[in-house]
């Protein structure tokens, strides 16, 4: 049981980032546009839409802001250690520093899980919307290759096809990836102002109606099936390696992202369940399709354009923040060393890269949008919790421990962010518990069997 629960010290991690350390690119414009970008997509041109139809219908919006608010919480504690354990790894490293070996496994497997099925939830998106597209123009691909096997069909081609655009243009550098992600996070804001204009004439206040179809439970599983949404904050934590002033980038990136994110969904949110009857949001392109039905093309068109855009922003920041994670825990001995190897001309963790781009290309051409959604959502939430138990941990252990940035009122806001993100992993484990209780005991067997005698600190 000792073992299970040994930590690693923060002086040895900062001393192994100094041998084998990541090219330095990253300022807090970068931080906050990365924040954006990871969170302004699927979830908010796809996801939006099937939750409101199912869950929350127009109290959609309500449920974009509980679990804003709780984000913020746990943004709070993030920032937190982020300033004070500038290292790559996230939850996974503040949890192996607070926690212990085990217990920063798990939030690994919570990770994983939320990182690489989001990346697939977020290609499937794309592909629907690009499928629409094309239909648009007169273009029509076989069902069979844009459906996966449980919706009738073989395979989801466009979705595969953007995971390896985007995998490869990891792989060739960070300081690239971010400059495509800087012009598709100004070009999806764009667009989504342009939704506002055109859709707000034609909000009927007769949508609004019946505002709450599901009760408030169905607004407390709606926020729970959307938060998956928020994740990107927590790849803005990866990338502390790579920040040029991490100390002082990292509270700016993830608060200042976090913050415009929640007003964006809970406006568009509101305007788009005001010009449609959530019942009719169902589907795979719920903001193009809405325009459409009120007669605006060219504003649909327009949207699904920047749909296409926007969720490759968003892919690009998810498959970033998976590989940073991989390549911590290669480095802490708990996976193979190839997942740490860096390129000589490129400084990225290319094999890493790879691996990540054919996990990413395996789910998203396989497996149905919904379920992705929900478990993702269960992977992160768990992770939240855990980093809000670690910074008090933290705060307790080591309370002179140098700090950029300190979340107020900590013993506060640190248990109502565990509580929440626990009711939260509550209610999503009632929808699709089975998949997930499945994904966690098989890594728990690859810690057992394989991982927990490679860890470095095993070997000390």
């Amino acid at each position: 049981m000792k073992r299970l629960f040994r930590t690693k010290s923060l002086e040895n991690i900062l001393k192994e980032v100094r041998e084998n350390p990541l090219k330095k690119t990253l300022g807090a414009l970068d931080l906050v546009l990365m924040g954006i970008g990871a969170a302004i997509g699927t979830g908010i041109f796809v996801l939006t839409g099937i939750a409101a139809a199912e869950h929350a219908g127009p109290a959609i919006a309500i449920s974009y802001a509980i679990s804003g608010a709780l984000c913020i919480f746990v943004g709070l504690a993030y920032t937190e250690l982020a300033s004070a354990i500038p290292v790559s790894g996230s939850a996974y490293t503040y949890s192996y520093i607070t926690l212990g070996e085990f217990m920063a496994w798990l939030v690994a497997c919570g990770l994983v899980l939320g990182y690489t099925v989001n990346s697939a939830t977020v290609a499937a998106g794309w592909s629907g919307y690009f499928v629409g597209i094309l239909k648009q123009g007169g273009i029509n691909i076989p069902e069979h290759l844009t459906k996966v096997p449980s919706e009738g069909g073989l395979i989801n081609l466009p979705a595969i096809c953007i995971s390896l655009f985007v995998g490869l243009l990891l792989f060739h550098g960070t300081r690239e990836s971010l400059m495509v992600n800087r012009v598709l996070v100004v070009l999806k804001i764009v667009i989504i102002f342009v939704f506002l204009v055109v859709a707000v004439p034609h909000i009927k206040m007769e949508n609004y109606a019946d505002f709450f179809p599901f009760g408030f439970n169905g607004v407390l599983t709606g926020a729970a099936t959307i938060f998956f949404a928020y994740l990107g904050f927590d790849a803005v934590a990866t990338t502390a390696e790579e920040c040029r002033n991490p100390k002082r980038d990292i509270p700016i990136g993830l608060i200042g992202g976090l913050v415009i994110c929640t007003m964006i969904y809970v406006v568009v949110a509101l305007v788009l369940t005001g010009i449609v009857n959530f019942s009719t949001l169902n589907n795979a392109e719920p903001m193009a399709r809405a325009l459409r039905d009120n007669g605006s093309n060219i504003g649909s068109a327009l949207v699904a354009t920047g749909a296409v855009a926007g969720m490759v922003a968003v892919l690009l920041v998810m498959m970033y923040g998976q590989s940073r994670i991989f390549f911590a825990m290669s480095r802490d001995g708990l996976l193979p060393d190839f997942f740490c190897k860096i390129h000589k001309k490129h400084g990225t963790p290319y094999l890493n890269c790879l691996f990540v781009t054919a996990a990413v290309c395996i789910i998203s051409g396989f497996m149905p949008i919904r379920t992705m959604g929900e478990m993702s959502s269960i992977g992160s939430l768990f992770a939240f919790a855990l980093v809000s138990v670690g910074v008090m941990v933290l705060r307790i252990r080591r309370p002179n421990l140098k700090r950029a940035f300190t979340c107020p009122a900590v013993f506060v806001i640190a248990p109502l962010a565990v509580l929440g993100c626990g009711y939260l992993i509550y209610a999503l484990m009632l929808v699709t518990a089975k998949p997930v209780l499945i994904w966690f005991a098989f890594g728990t067997a690859v810690y057992f069997l394989y991982s927990r005698k490679r860890s470095h600190l095993n070997k000390k």
